[in-house]
Order: C-alpha cells, then sequence, then structure tokens
C-alpha cells in the first residue's frame, strides 16, 4: 500500500483499536491510521470522499477493516453498501468478528469482502493475526476510487 494510503478500522471498542493500530505499526505499517467508531460513522466518512470530484482523497488508497458487531449500523451492511457502489467497491474490506459461523463468513465473501477473520480469543493472538495483515499492507498494492 502507498504510504499516503489510509488504513480506516471500523471498530466500536477502543481498546480493539489501539491493539489494531500498534500491531500495524508494528509490522511496519506507516500509513495514516484512522478510528471510525461504528457504521454510520463508516458509511459517512466513506460516500462523502467518493462524492468529492477526483481529489488527493479520491485518488488515495484505502483498505478497511470492520467489525461484524458494529454499533447503529452492522458492518455486514457497511460491507454490502461499500460493495454496492462502483466507487468504494473497490476498497479492500477485512472483515473481523468474534463469530465463527459458516452462513456468516459465506455471506461476507458473497458480498465482496476480501478477507474474513475470526478474532482469536486471546488479545496476544489477535494483535499477532493483525501484525501479519500489517506485514501484507505494507507490501501489497490496492487500488484507488476514483
Amino acid at each position: 500500500m502507498k504510504k499516503d494510503g489510509v488504513v480506516l478500522i471500523a471498530e466500536h471498542d477502543e481498546e480493539h483499536f489501539d491493539m489494531m493500530k500498534n500491531s500495524l505499526l508494528r509490522a511496519g505499517v506507516s500509513n495514516q491510521i484512522l478510528r471510525l467508531a461504528d457504521g454510520r460513522q463508516t458509511l459517512d466518512y466513506l460516500f462523502e470522499i467518493s462524492s468529492q470530484p477526483a481529489s488527493e482523497h479520491t485518488s488515495q488508497q484505502y483498505v478497511l477493516f470492520v467489525d461484524v458487531n458494529l454499533l447503529d449500523v452492522g458492518g455486514i451492511e457497511v460491507l454490502e453498501k461499500i460493495k454496492a457502489d462502483g466507487q468504494l467497491s473497490k476498497i479492500p474490506v477485512i472483515v473481523l468478528t468474534a463469530v465463527d459461523d459458516r452462513r456468516t463468513i459465506d455471506r461476507c465473501y458473497n458480498l465482496g469482502c476480501s478477507t474474513y477473520i475470526v478474532k482469536p480469543a486471546k488479545n496476544e493472538d489477535f494483535a499477532e493475526s493483525i501484525q501479519n495483515i500489517g506485514a501484507f499492507l505494507s507490501v501489497v498494492e490496492t487500488t484507488s476510487i476514483k
């Protein structure tokens, strides 16, 4: 991911966000990392960016981590709305959840998520998983939304 790309983390739990951010930083991710506290804020942020004329925001790369259990608007609905939008559908979406349910997993992949991660019970294991994804993000290229 290019250095001017933005990592968005839609996570209602501030401690989980801090742990994820620190894990990404330890993995060498030097991009801006933003917290979106609920589903409504996530959708508002993304649709605001996509509605702007071509600019630095729309030429940036984004990746979104989204918790299935977001407050207000759930993570699956966020995923569905993003992937239904012509521009936002380009954003890689990594779904995070404590739910290890085959139907939920299949639904998220059918809606277009890039990766589905079941949060391990131990915080250390979860931090390690996020750090591994961070190492991947530091070398992968994504596309801009415009």
